[in-house]
């Protein structure tokens, strides 16, 4: 299609001229690097948002989880102490956990609440893999009563994984998969008879016994990475309508 535009005063006539492919090129690509730059944006909101909650927890008073068993997803982001023992027949490994550009994995194992039939699961710290990463890498468990003070988490129940989808009604009688590939809440309490907390606890790095490498704050350089990607993508779409618009619009002379 083409417009004319007749600048009066200069004597010169403008032809917008663009054909339906580059037109439909446009449509998706801006709307879509929009929407890219929009997701990289609110991560690094995310992040900044969860290392302020973090930071402002620290000067809180660190509450007793066994008051909160029935609602302890108030205690989001506080710090927490609770009494117990550590189960290891349902803990588990997170898969792909990265430290120090070390690939690992982070254990996670049930803290059985004393006084109550009550578990928490708790998020030990990192651990390095083997050379072979199918080998799984062996660590230690402290017995006994354990007095424990960490961050409380509540996972996210949107789960993304290329892993195989697990039947509905998976029970106690599989065999344990001790690898896991995400945290999911749903399927864990699906495939362990234990009556487990909505939320998880990161074991405080100041905990000597149990605990493995834990690093739980959030470097700023990450999320200042989620915010350059934010602005190239940003700056994609303004990029392409520019081009489109610099290739479509002509300038003709015309005779006086």
């Amino acid at each position: 299609m083409q417009f004319n535009f007749l600048h009066c005063k200069s004597k010169t006539n403008w032809r917008f001229e663009n054909n339906w492919l580059s037109t439909l090129i446009v449509l998706v690509c801006i709307p879509l690097f929009i929407k890219l730059g929009l997701w990289q944006y609110h991560k690094a909101a995310t992040k900044q948002a969860i290392q302020d909650q973090y930071q402002a927890s620290l000067s809180k008073k660190t509450a007793q989880l066994a008051d909160y068993l029935t609602t302890p997803e108030v205690l989001q982001f506080q710090q927490v102490q609770v009494s117990g023992h550590y189960e290891t027949q349902y803990q588990l490994l997170i898969d792909n956990q990265v430290e120090d550009n070390q690939a690992g994995f982070h254990v996670v194992t049930p803290f059985k609440i004393e006084g109550s039939e009550r578990y928490v699961l708790v998020n030990r710290g990192w651990i390095a893999g083997k050379a072979d990463h199918q080998a799984v890498p062996t660590f230690e468990t402290p017995t006994g009563l354990q007095h424990i003070q960490g961050m409380v988490w509540v996972p996210s129940s949107k789960i993304f994984t290329l892993e195989a989808k697990q039947a509905a009604a998976a029970t106690q009688h599989q065999p344990w998969t001790l690898v896991w590939q995400h945290l999911d809440m749903k399927k864990y309490r699906q495939q362990a008879p234990i009556q487990v907390l909505d939320v998880i606890i990161k074991l405080d790095p100041t905990v000597k016994v149990g605990g493995f490498v834990r690093n739980w704050q959030m470097p700023p350089s990450k999320i200042m990475t989620n915010l350059g990607y934010a602005y190239q993508w940003f700056g994609f779409a303004f990029a392409t309508l520019a081009i489109y618009l610099y290739t479509s619009v002509k300038r003709i002379q015309t005779k006086e």
